[in-house]
């Protein structure tokens, strides 16, 4: 088939490597505009489209500011596309566009359907304590991530995973998930069936405000959410007014408990209390500072008795 893929973030890269592997004909790639980076903000190509400067520089490559732009349109509609396969693009697409390629556009979204749709599914489902994951295709509709399924890959989540390392391996391994879709629907062997009605649950993005730590709540909770929140938008908590970061933490049901946030500096650990158990600090960030480990951190600073964390 004639393709036209869609995606910005490095997680569509190796979905995009694949379909260039594949054999399908890449025909044209859409990714969001360039946008500010850095600390002086100069305007950067998003990872897909650096790739596609790099690897196929001859293929379209198209940076609408909105998908209902009249002239994408119609750059896209000459394209002559059977399908547009789609990986974090990053903005809703209007009806007019949808009815474009002949067998319209086919999302890669990280998590099996219909649980966890919206804009962080593999956050979400680490917080939420879930046990498996996964990744599905399926075709897209105008209500967010309800369309029917062509296929899915599960994945077990890992006591360790954080939300960087489960996506990797969810981009890594949807990436074949994607191309055999679009294979199934090339040879007419793949039909789409409709999502359960059952079992509907909402990822919406994971802002700033969300990953500040409430260190009240049971450990595990804590745990969970600081993995979930790594690397983006990143954990964090307030000492003595200042914004510290946080990397995973190992929950110690054998240490003596602390009032939460309670910080217990030791010769080799940094414990703080939560709701129940303590958990041991692993990776900070302190204002000022490069991140380091907590004990190498509570090292180099004074930290008086009773000092505790989020007030």
């Amino acid at each position: 088939m004639r393709v036209v893929f869609a995606g910005t973030p490095e997680v569509a890269v190796p979905a995009l490597e694949a379909l260039q592997a594949s054999s399908h004909e890449l025909v044209g790639v859409v990714t969001r505009p360039d946008a500010p980076a850095g600390r002086g903000r100069h305007l950067v190509a998003s990872p897909v489209a650096q790739w596609v400067a790099e690897h196929r520089p001859d293929v379209a490559l198209l940076k609408p500011e909105h998908p209902r732009d009249p002239d994408f349109q119609q750059v896209l509609r000459a394209l002559e596309p059977d399908c547009c396969p789609v990986v974090a693009y990053g903005a809703l697409l209007p009806q007019s566009a949808l009815d474009i390629p002949r067998h319209g556009w086919v999302n890669l979204h990280f998590s099996v359907l219909p649980a966890w749709r919206g804009a962080a599914p593999v956050q979400h489902s680490i917080w939420a304590g879930d046990e498996v994951t996964g990744a599905t295709t399926f075709q897209i509709v105008k209500e967010l991530d309800a369309g029917p399924v062509y296929g899915l890959m599960t994945q077990t989540i890992r006591p360790d995973d954080t939300a960087g390392t489960l996506l990797a391996k969810l981009a890594e391994g949807g990436a074949g998930l994607l191309v055999s879709t679009l294979d199934g629907i090339a040879d007419g062997s793949l039909e789409a069936r409709a999502q359960q009605s059952e079992g509907v649950s909402f990822a919406p993005k994971v802002l700033v405000d969300d990953a500040r730590v409430d260190w009240r709540l049971p450990a595990a909770g804590i745990e969970r959410q600081i993995r979930a929140c790594t690397p983006s938008p990143g954990a964090w908590t307030t000492l003595e007014g200042d914004r510290m970061k946080l990397g995973p933490v190992w929950i110690d049901d054998t240490a003596d408990r602390l009032a939460p946030g309670e910080l217990r500096i030791g010769r080799r650990a940094v414990h703080v209390g939560t709701g129940t158990h303590p958990v041991r600090l692993g990776e900070v960030k302190a204002f000022g500072k490069k991140q380091m480990p907590a004990a190498d951190w509570a090292r180099g600073v004074t930290v008086p008795a009773g000092t505790t964390l989020g007030k």
